[in-house]
């Protein structure tokens, strides 16, 4: 895990090209509380809207998430939509080349989302016209730009943009240049994608384009999968193949020596949202092919990364700390302690404080030394969680025990306090931390409930803190007779 997590630092020194289908994901978020006396349908209370790129959109977010420089080519329509599309690849520092058409509307999906259900997607799009008068101004700017990348990723979602003419133009600049092209498909006719580097399906979209069946499970699955990758490979010299499994991982397949196909597992995840998550799978494997990394070790990273997508909501980007966290998370020593995962630093908490707000979760926190845990501790544990769909909890360092209780405690050391924490089902996540106050914690996450019992609000600056930016300080009622202190004076006889 060390080795992939030194590939990631590789990301920030490479230029990335996509090229393909951009569109503007509405996300509207509400909830449905009641069925509509006109029809047999929800009625969907709006809440608010978020905008995100989407399509090829997404894979240039994605890889400026990871790091990388990302330029994108693509068409919108000189309406609304689209200087909607302009200001979000303007916003993640993708530079942009994007051909705007008078006669064309920017494609618009909306979904509309009740907690973590989607209800329905509404498209407004049109087949993009045929651009013939375009493509002298297209190929220029296809030219520079190629140059100027380390490798070429097209996201191809057979909306109009990525014909057989414009695809083998991209192709033949890429060889020309000596530049990888990699492949998102979409259809079953792939001679447009004739002499790519690589093309990566689905396996439906594997299936469609070989026009057989393939089952993951069978014993022969290996030599099913060559023998369909073979009739690609003869009829439309591509490169290699790379086939998303979905929950049974991907399979790799080159040209050169098919029967040498390679197979990486998925990683079990809890499925929020598969919106995009093929996008970040190709933006991952991408930046890795530019930065030089061995095809299966880009495959695992491109794994992982479409795990952690698929548990957000909403066509959703992966960062490269929360890559990079899901490796060291996926290396711990196997001794049994699965809640050890629960612990975690300052720097991954900011991460999946961002993931829940995405997913419209609640955020709680708590905090103190929680020496010797007992029943006052977790009355606490169990008031804080019922005001939170997600709690953690801080816990002071021995270093900081020792400051705040004196010499003789902690009686029990951090990292016994913290897993034991980590254990209970009331806390998701423990952070330890050596400052004297969590306070730093509480601004750097903005957590929405800040509990604790035993403080008066003005004796307490967490809780002051969370009240100036809008979020809510909760004192929480102590259970009274039980203490660490009571605890130890009764040892002692």
């Amino acid at each position: 895990m060390p080795l992939l997590t030194t590939y990631i630092e590789k990301f920030q020194d490479i230029r990335v090209l996509v090229i393909g289908d951009i569109m503007l994901d509405r996300f509207m978020y509400g909830k449905v509380e009641r069925i509509s006396p006109e029809a047999p349908v929800p009625v969907f209370k709006f809440h608010h809207e978020k905008k995100m790129l989407g399509g090829a959109g997404n894979v240039a977010a994605n890889l400026t998430s990871l790091g990388v420089h990302c330029d994108f080519i693509g068409i919108i329509g000189k309406d609304e939509a689209g200087r909607s599309l302009s200001g979000l690849l303007s916003a993640v520092n993708v530079h942009s080349h994007l051909l705007r058409l008078a006669d064309y509307p920017t494609i618009v999906k909306t979904r509309l989302i009740a907690g973590a259900n989607h209800l329905t997607r509404v498209d407004q799009e049109e087949i993009l016209p045929v651009i013939t008068d375009l493509l002298p101004r297209y190929k220029r700017i296809l030219t520079h730009a190629v140059k100027k990348a380390d490798i070429v990723l097209i996201s191809d979602y057979n909306k109009g943009l990525l014909t057989p003419v414009t695809t083998q133009m991209i192709i033949d600049i890429c060889r020309q240049f000596g530049k990888q092209t990699i492949i998102d498909p979409k259809g079953t006719d792939y001679s447009k994608y004739i002499g790519a580097t690589l093309v990566k399906p689905n396996l439906k979209e594997f299936s469609e384009a070989t026009g057989c069946l393939y089952n993951p499970l069978a014993a022969d699955f290996h030599e099913q999968i060559t023998a369909g990758a073979k009739i690609l490979f003869d009829k439309f010299y591509i490169k290699n193949l790379l086939v998303t499994l979905s929950e049974y991982g991907m399979v790799y397949i080159p040209a050169d020596n098919p029967d040498e196909l390679m197979q990486i597992p998925t990683e079990a995840k809890e499925v929020f949202d598969v919106s995009g998550a093929g996008d970040t799978a190709l933006a991952t494997l991408g930046a890795c092919l530019g930065a030089g990394v061995p095809i299966k070790d880009a495959m695992k990273l491109a794994n992982t990364a479409s795990g952690i997508a698929i548990g957000k909501l909403g066509t959703a980007t992966v960062t490269a700390d929360e890559l990079k966290m899901a490796l060291s998370q996926r290396a711990m020593p196997d001794d049994g302690w699965s809640q050890k995962k629960k612990i975690i630093t300052l720097e991954q908490a900011k991460s999946i404080v961002k993931h829940l707000r995405d997913q419209g979760k609640r955020v709680g926190f708590t905090n103190g030394c929680f020496d010797c845990c007992h029943l006052g501790h977790l009355n606490s544990f169990m008031q804080a969680k019922k005001l939170c769909d997600v709690l953690i909890a801080a816990v002071n360092s021995d270093a900081s025990v020792k400051r705040y209780k004196g010499p003789s405690r902690p009686i029990q050391d951090e990292k016994t306090r913290a897993l034991l924490l980590a254990s209970l089902e009331m806390i998701d996540y423990v952070i330890v931390f050596e400052e004297d106050s969590p306070l730093h914690i509480v601004d750097a996450l903005r957590p929405d409930i800040v509990a604790k019992e035993g403080y008066a609000l003005e004796n307490w600056p967490e809780g002051k803190l969370a009240q100036s930016y809008g979020g809510k300080a909760v004192i929480l009622k102590r259970l009274d007779g039980y203490s660490t202190s009571g605890l130890v004076e009764k040892m002692k006889g």
